[in-house]
Order: C-alpha cells, then sequence, then structure tokens
C-alpha cells in the first residue's frame, strides 16, 4: 500500500537515508526530511516524531532494539541502539545502548555514553563521560578526563537519589564543574559501581568513590577514595528525622545556587564558544541552539525545584523552633539566615547573565579562539595556549559566582 509513510521513507531513501527494512520504520509527517542527513541508518522499529527533530550524518538508530525519538536534535556519529529519547540534544559520537530512556533537557556532549538500560533526565554529560548499565542519574551534572580513553565513569547499578521525602527536588549533584570540565583537562571522576549519590551532592576532579557506597555528603579532596562511612564524622549514629525538618540548608542553598551557575556558565560557552566550529554546518548549529535551549530549560527546573525548597523552609523552621538543643539552635540560626538570604536575592538570581560578567577575559580568550586552524571544537581546545585556558576558566568561573552572589544592598 503505497501510503503516506511509505513515500516519505522512499524519499529518504532516494535521498540516501538507508532503511534496511521500510516496513518497520515510523515517520512523523511533520519532520522535514531536510533535516535528516544522507548516511543516517534507521534500524528496524525505529519511530520518528515532532518537527524539532535533526539528525546528523552517519547516526545509526535502533541497532540493537526499537528505538523512538520525539524532537531529538543529534550530530554526527550519534549510536543510539535501542529504546526512547524526547527532546534531548546529543553531540557528535555521542552513544547510549539498548534499553535507553532519556527524557528532556538531557545533554550528551562529545562522545559522551552510556551502556544499556541508562536513565537520563535533566542530566547534562560534557565530553567523555561515560557510564555503565542499570543506572538511573537524573538531575546532574557531570564532566572530567581529557579524551575518551581517560574519562569520568559511572559505575553499573549506580543511582543519583534525587527525590526526598519532603517531595521537593532541590537536590541537582554537582560532579566536578562547567568552569574547568569544557577544558578537558582535568583528572576524571569515578564512581564505583552499586552505589549512589544522595543530593545535592559536590564530588571534585580526581575523587575515586569505592564500589557499593552511598555518598551522603561532598568528596571534594582530589586522589583520594571514598568508601562508606569515610567522610566527615563517619562513626555518627543515626539520627531522628521527622518529614518536613531540613538539615544542612546553608549547604543546600550553596550547592544550588553554585549548580544553577555551572548551567548559565555552560550556556554562555555555547553562545560565544562554540559558534566557532558548530555553525559551519546545520547539523552542527541545529545541535548548537538546541543545547542552548536544553540548558535554558535544566536551569529552569533547578529555579523551579530550588523556589519550591524555599517555600518549605518557614514549617521547617518552626519544628526546630519547637526543640531544645543546641543543634536546634544552630538549625534555627541556619534557616533564618538562609530565609534572609532568599529574601535578598529573590530577583538576582532569577535574572540573565548580564553580558559585562567576565566580559574582559571572555574577549580576551575570543581573540585567540578566532585565529584558531582546528577542523572541529575538540581540536579548538586542545589548541588552547595556558593565557587562553586561564581566561576561560575566568571568564566562566565570573558566572558562576555571579550566580551565587548577594545583589548590592539597597540604600
Amino acid at each position: 500500500m503505497d501510503d503516506a509513510n511509505t513515500r516519505v521513507l522512499r524519499q529518504w531513501r532516494d535521498r540516501g537515508v538507508v532503511i534496511p527494512n521500510p516496513a518497520t520504520v515510523t515517520i512523523d509527517p511533520a519532520i522535514d526530511g531536510d533535516r535528516i542527513a544522507p548516511g543516517v541508518t534507521l534500524f528496524p522499529g525505529t519511530r520518528l516524531s515532532g518537527e524539532q527533530t535533526w539528525i546528523g550524518p552517519d547516526c545509526r538508530i535502533g541497532e540493537e532494539a526499537p528505538m523512538t525519538l520525539q524532537d531529538c536534535v543529534l550530530g554526527a556519529g550519534v549510536r543510539l541502539k535501542g529504546g526512547f529519547a524526547a527532546e534531548a540534544v546529543f553531540l557528535d559520537g555521542a552513544e547510549m545502548g539498548s534499553g535507553a530512556h532519556i527524557r528532556p533537557a538531557t545533554l550528551l556532549e562529545e562522545q559522551a555514553s552510556g551502556a544499556h538500560s541508562v536513565g537520563l533526565k535533566q542530566t547534562v554529560w560534557l565530553s567523555y563521560v561515560t557510564a555503565g548499565s542499570l543506572i538511573n542519574f537524573c538531575d546532574a551534572l557531570m564532566s572530567g578526563g581529557t579524551s575518551r580513553r581517560h574519562h569520568s565513569e559511572i559505575g553499573s547499578s549506580y543511582i543519583h537519589f534525587n527525590f526526598t521525602p519532603h517531595g521537593d527536588k532541590a537536590t541537582a549533584s554537582l560532579v566536578g564543574d562547567v568552569p574547568r570540565g569544557v577544558l578537558l583537562d582535568q583528572p576524571p571522576i569515578f564512581l564505583g559501581g552499586q552505589g549512589g549519590l544522595v543530593g545535592p551532592c559536590q564530588v571534585d576532579f580526581g575523587v575515586v568513590v569505592a564500589a557499593g557506597t552511598i555518598l551522603r555528603h561532598d568528596a571534594l579532596q582530589a586522589g583520594h577514595l571514598y568508601r562508606e562511612g569515610s567522610g566527615p564524622d563517619p562513626a555518627s549514629p543515626p539520627v531522628s528525622y521527622p518529614p518536613g525538618r531540613y538539615r544542612g540548608v546553608t549547604r543546600i542553598w550553596t550547592l544550588q545556587k553554585q549548580y544553577i551557575g555551572n548551567l548559565l556558565a555552560l550556556r554562555a560557552w555555547y553562545a560565544w564558544a562554540r559558534p566557532q566550529f558548530m555553525d559551519q554546518q546545520p547539523y552542527g548549529k541545529a545541535c548548537r541552539l538546541a543545547a542552548m535551549e536544553a540548558l535554558d530549560r535544566a536551569v529552569a527546573e533547578r529555579r523551579k525545584r530550588l523556589q519550591s525548597w524555599i517555600e518549605g523552609l518557614p514549617d521547617s523552621l518552626s519544628q526546630w523552633k519547637a526543640e531544645a538543643s543546641d543543634a536546634a539552635v544552630r538549625a534555627q540560626q541556619a534557616h533564618d539566615q538562609v530565609l534572609q538570604q532568599c529574601a535578598h536575592e529573590h530577583a538576582h538570581w532569577r535574572q540573565p547573565v548580564p553580558e559585562s560578567v567576565g566580559d574582559e577575559a571572555r574577549s580576551l580568550f575570543l581573540k585567540e579562539w578566532h585565529t584558531l586552524q582546528a577542523n572541529n571544537h575538540l581540536d579548538g581546545v586542545q589548541q588552547l595556549s595556558p593565557a587562553g585556558r586561564q581566561a576561560v576558566t575566568t571568564w566562566l568561573q565570573s558566572i558562576v559566582d555571579w550566580a551565587q552572589a548577594s545583589p548590592p544592598a539597597k540604600e
């Protein structure tokens, strides 16, 4: 039967798209065929939908199992072997095994990858980050490593615990960071398998977390091994945990603003640095713009979740006031301080980053960046001089610092 789907498939095959078994492939007629590059392979069971869909050259979709894509943007050489992905961005050479479940505002940079049965949402992996199988790693940003061989790793059966008994999600975790991570010259981070990270948490470059460890605190000592029970007060006994009573509010407030700042810094990197090489071909530019949109959604999500957490602080404070202990007094003081900061910074951490933030360092970097004779973005980064690298870190760190800073007090 010569229906609309069959006609579209025939047109795509005539343009060089490889479709071994057209009878098993379903295409949304809203997709612009010019956005599907010659050389793409659509294996049996592939379903494509959404008018925002772009697929770059040499991508292979559904190689291991049926694959559904909804409004996803793919660069060149992406391998999505089976599963489901919606409103996600995959840069050149990104890869995900079968059983993937990739939800909106996920961004995988060049050669980032996961094995089978990986679940991501509001997840950002910078270049080369690699994950094993049977993983849930939502609401987290991870970087680190210098190459596909020397990469940051998430072990199999790993979970980022991103939901709390309070019902909020002010739990985004920062594994590595953006200002240094984009330069691809930092030691990798290793999160051992059969373990977990209780958000919000911060892990620095060069940290190794032993397999089977549930990391419940920050891990900031590079070159150290963290095991179950290691870190601050490893022998501390269990404590009561009344619903709605927050602990560590200063740390949560600080880390969530820092996370938002890193997302804003990465967006600035896409706005100023990545056009140099990505905009030279239409699929690259589409990836860059979609990545910026994904980061905008991620920032909006983090701000929404942080606002929800803020709204729970008064009730938490009232619970601490009902308890007479030194710990309760310290908790009340922390709550009061954070609530005052929230009120003072309410407009500041919601506004766009002013273009003047870090402009001097950005100009120094761009002056060198625009003279590089590189084939692609990764080559360009590798060619940066020490002065250029320092300018990048200074510029992007100034954005992170801006996101965490209090605005000047009004006279």
